[in-house]
C-alpha cells in the first residue's frame, strides 16, 4: 500500500485546483485522511464548501466526494479508522476526512 495518496480540491475563494500529498487509510471502499489542523487546513475549508474532490492512490484515479466525520455521531467508524491510522503511521490525531469514490 502507497504510503500517500494526492488529493486535489477546488479553492473555494479562488476556484483553482489545490493539489496535496497527505497520509492515508483504505477502509471498506473508502479512503480516510486526517487534518492535523482541522478545519484551520485549506483542503478541509475547500471540502466543506465544494465537496467533489478528485483523487489519486497509486496508479488508480478517482473523482469523488468528500465529508468530515463527526467523531461523536459516528464514534464506531472515527475509533476504526484511528486505530488504522496508528497502525500506519503510528499518528492519528486530527480531524477525519472520508473520500468516496464515485
Amino acid at each position: 500500500m502507497a504510503e500517500y495518496l494526492y488529493l486535489t480540491t477546488m479553492g473555494w475563494k479562488s476556484g483553482n485546483p489545490h493539489k496535496i500529498e497527505i497520509w492515508y487509510v483504505p477502509y471498506n471502499g473508502r479512503y480516510y485522511l486526517v487534518a492535523g489542523n482541522g478545519r484551520k487546513a485549506h483542503w478541509v475549508q475547500n471540502i466543506e464548501h465544494r465537496p467533489a474532490i478528485h483523487f489519486q492512490v497509486d496508479d488508480q484515479i478517482f473523482d469523488g466526494m468528500g465529508r468530515v466525520i463527526d467523531r461523536e455521531a459516528e464514534p464506531e467508524l472515527a475509533a476504526q479508522v484511528s486505530a488504522l491510522m496508528a497502525a500506519k503511521y503510528d499518528w492519528s490525531a486530527g480531524l477525519i476526512v472520508e473520500l468516496t469514490p464515485i
